[in-house]
């Protein structure tokens, strides 16, 4: 494989001599070699020319946990790389960026399992995270790493805490919290899933205490409007809309029967107020003591007490039947004045709305399901089409005409709501109102492991921020830092910390000894990235301006409505505050598919069905693990991890080796001046019409985020060169691009190859190749279009059209459309290039 041998007079293939042994493909050998010389060329540095665009790309922040990376980790990591390597080969400042998320509970967590102190575990988890980061051959700027947990990091999100703090954002309150008892502390309800910790599973119960929170609500409208500015799969969209829970309605109050108190409701449907047969209250209403008569005291208190041991998520919980019990005491219809029972049930919540409903059983599933139970009335207000006054069997949910509403009677429901809306108002008896499920963001904690909150109680001067030029407020070093189990940090007991003087007269004081939850440290770490060394304010706002907002934000699903709805709520408050010219942080959101284990379950150290990177590396090297991960499903796929076809990426690797190290001594450098030479045979046209084709459907399939199918096509490119007998100057044109575009995928392997060609500047400075357009021109292949799997129609259309395309062009075709006529297309089945399958209702 020497260097320089490059005859340019040879020119067909047949007279190309395949000479000496071909050297044996090493790839650990290879992947130490180019990842040491990377680090000391700091190749990955982050690009600051100025004539360049930007490109953004961030992965999720990571906790380093004691068992490392599994494989499931890298279908994040190395998709990422990938795309930062082919941007910066397009041309593109990159900056791709990697910190950690080392405060909170998951890293305390596994500290007192290890029976280490958190700051021994955190960096030395860190340590190996970044060895199996390097690795796999990713190309992070290591110069920009951030540390959450260090007090460099750690002094800002406390003056972001003071910034929320000034602007009545942040505040102190006394509210049932959810309590964990194995971490003994209190947890956001984002944090509660299922009724259990998000954390370590055990059941949440309900605690009183003084917390401190962040008003997100304040934000709840601009939250739900800016979804429409990013560009974010729509399930996730959708799980921020439905945690936003906006709703439109009216609250009015009921009077009470022989009482002067009043009971609020809120209710979308004021259309349907003729039809309510009884009044729910949530069992921690504050009027169900008031309202609970003797006779039925005894059955309330038991049902209270019952409730107070459920989740939200199992009250709220649809295949629960609903339950409840009669206080004693009736309601007042403001509208009609009817008298209606008073019942308490738990599947009515203080947390949304007033805490008390009107309940219309004709027209609501839970409430149909109650009275059935209870022997209540349902009387029919909004009658279903061709309704004759019968008795419903279910719940009528639908739009109609108005019965039994007295003057507005006739009127179509949607009229009728706002009529009816309009005649409460002009009564003042009701008014419209807009509620939200979200709740405000409960961020103490009582651990210690975590940004303490700085804040100072002073019996003269009460509630004190601690002034900007004394924090950070460090956390002290101590030896046990597990819950104390009295329900308050182990801060509490440690009088250094916990006594100090008031900022403002001077006197004794104390310090709060709740620290931050985890996800304030992670809330605003990717404006970090952009000066991570900045001593005099949290971020240079000339980098930021330039950086942010991302551009690509990639990681799991599962961050859904706790990460990206704090950290969309802090650009916010930041943008407000004059900080940022951006409302949304990350542009473009992608989530990649689980990878599970063999058996098919969830990877988990205790099932013992962890597969590490580390393994497969030592096995088959850091390139065929990358190819493998890529090539093994569609991105957002999940996907079993196959030891076995594993194998096929490894042959892959092996044979595009085989093929550049056969023919590097017949590769010609100046290739491209001897293009129009002589004439060319039909091989030549056909490889060359390959080539750019292939860069072409490679250049699209990164953009779009199929690497599965980008890597199949240069399967099928190498194929194709393997047979071809062409010129020395196709066979070096195509030798050439091929390293170049294999190098974001097998970063090692093609910085060797590209050294064998005789290159000495890094094939990843290379800017990706440009194709022909007139080469890359697809011939029209003909796809069969079937609905339901029935063949419908055929259609003629570019070879290597992409899937969205297809679909849109199945969709136009005049017989397709004549099928579909009233019809529901579900979802789309596509074979590239052969069969388009639309699945109808």
């Amino acid at each position: 494989m020497g260097h320089g041998r490059h005859p340019s007079h040879v020119d067909k293939w047949e007279s190309i001599p395949i000479i000496g042994t071909v050297r044996e493909y090493c790839p650990n050998e290879i992947e130490r070699k180019w990842q040491e010389r990377w680090k000391q060329q700091g190749l990955y540095r982050t690009g600051t020319d100025p004539s360049k665009p930007k490109f953004y790309c961030l992965d999720f922040f990571p906790y380093p946990s004691g068992d490392g990376l599994s494989v499931g980790h890298c279908r994040n990591y190395i998709p990422t790389d990938v795309i930062s390597r082919y941007k910066r080969m397009r041309g593109f400042n990159v900056l791709h960026p990697m910190g950690w998320d080392a405060f909170g509970l998951p890293a305390e967590n596994e500290a007192i399992l290890k029976g280490l102190h958190p700051k021994v575990t955190v960096p030395r988890y860190i340590s190996n995270y970044k060895r199996q980061l390097r690795m796999i051959g990713t190309s992070y700027d290591w110069e920009r790493e951030v540390d959450s947990s260090s007090p460099e990091y750690y002094r800002w999100t406390q003056w972001f805490f003071l910034l929320f703090y000034k602007r009545g954002l942040a505040y102190r309150g006394l509210a049932p919290a959810n309590w964990c008892p194995d971490c003994e502390t209190v947890l956001a309800n984002e944090e509660v899933e299922g009724g259990a910790c998000w954390r370590c599973g055990s059941a949440v119960t309900k605690k009183d205490l003084e917390q401190w929170f962040f008003r997100i609500t304040a934000y709840a409208d601009e939250l739900l409007r800016d979804l429409e500015l990013i560009d974010w799969p729509e399930p996730i969209v959708l799980m921020q809309k439905n945690w936003i829970g906006r709703s439109e309605g009216l609250e009015f109050n009921l009077g009470i029967r022989g009482k002067g108190e009043k009971i609020s409701v809120f209710t979308t449907r004021p259309d349907t107020v003729y039809g309510m047969s009884f009044v729910v209250l949530a069992p921690e209403h504050t009027l169900v003591e008031v309202l609970t008569t003797p006779e039925h005291r005894d059955a309330v208190e038991k049902y209270v007490e019952a409730t107070k041991r459920e989740t939200e998520i199992e009250r709220l919980s649809t295949e629960r039947k609903p339950r409840g019990v009669f206080t004693g005491s009736y309601a007042i219809n403001p509208m009609n004045g009817d008298e209606v029972p008073i019942y308490i049930a738990d599947y009515v919540l203080m947390s949304y709305g007033t805490g008390a409903i009107m309940s219309v059983p004709a027209h609501d599933r839970r409430d149909f399901e109650f009275a059935t139970h209870y022997h209540l009335p349902i009387k029919v207000v909004v009658a279903p089409r061709g309704w004759k006054g019968a008795e419903l069997e279910e719940a009528y949910l639908d739009e109609g005409l108005l019965v039994n509403s007295e003057r507005f009677s006739g009127l179509p429901s949607p009229e009728a709501r706002e009529r009816i809306a309009d005649h409460m108002e002009e009564r003042n008896i009701g008014r419209r109102k807009v509620h939200y499920r979200m709740r405000d963001w409960l961020i103490s904690r009582q651990r210690y492991w975590g940004a303490p909150i700085p804040i100072v109680y002073c019996d003269g001067c009460g509630i004190v921020p601690v002034p900007e030029s004394e924090l950070p407020v460090l956390l002290p070093d101590i030896e046990r830092y597990a819950p104390s189990g009295t329900g308050r940090s182990p801060l509490a007991g440690v009088k250094e910390f916990l006594h100090t003087t008031c900022p403002l007269c001077g006197r004794k004081a104390e310090r709060e000894t709740d620290t931050m939850g985890g996800f304030a440290c992670s809330s605003w770490y990717y404006l970090r990235f952009a000066s991570p060394h900045s001593q005099d304010e949290p971020f240079d706002p000339s980098e930021v301006k330039y950086w942010l907002p991302v551009d690509l934000y990639v990681g799991g699903a599962e961050h859904a409505v706790m990460h990206l709805l704090y950290a969309r709520f802090w650009t916010k408050v930041m943008y407000d505050a004059g900080m940022v010219d951006f409302r949304e942080p990350f542009q473009k959101l992608k989530n990649q598919g689980v990878v599970h284990a063999p058996d098919g379950r969830r990877m988990a150290k205790s099932a013992g069905n962890v597969i590490t990177p580390d393994s497969v590396v030592e096995r088959v090297g850091a390139d065929t693990l990358r190819v493998y991960e890529l090539f093994m499903a569609p991105f957002e796929a999940g996907v079993n991890w196959n030891d076995e076809a594993i194998s096929g990426a490894q042959r892959f690797l092996n044979r595009v080796w085989r093929f550049v190290s056969e023919r590097t001594a017949s590769y010609d450098p100046d290739w491209r001046a001897k293009m129009g030479e002589g004439t060319s045979s039909t091989a030549d046209e056909s490889i060359r019409r390959r080539t750019h084709q292939t860069m072409k459907k490679v250049d699209s399939d990164m953009n779009q985020f199929k690497f599965n199918t980008a890597i199949a096509a240069m399967m099928e490119w190498l194929n194709d060169l393997y047979g071809a007998k062409v010129s020395s100057r196709v066979l070096s044109e195509a030798l050439e691009h091929f390293v170049v575009l294999l190098a974001p995928f097998a970063p090692h392997m093609s910085e060797e190859l590209w050294e064998s060609l005789g290159k000495t500047e890094s094939v990843h400075l290379q800017q990706f190749p440009e194709w022909n357009e007139e080469l890359a021109f697809s011939p029209e292949v003909t796809v069969v279009v079937q609905v339901n799997g029935k063949l419908r129609d055929r259609l003629s259309v570019s070879a290597g059209i992409d899937e969205e395309a297809l679909k849109r062009a199945a969709l136009e075709s005049k017989k397709i459309q004549d099928v579909l006529r009233g019809k529901t297309v579900k979802r789309f089945i596509v074979v590239p290039e052969k069969v388009v399958n639309l699945v109808v209702d």
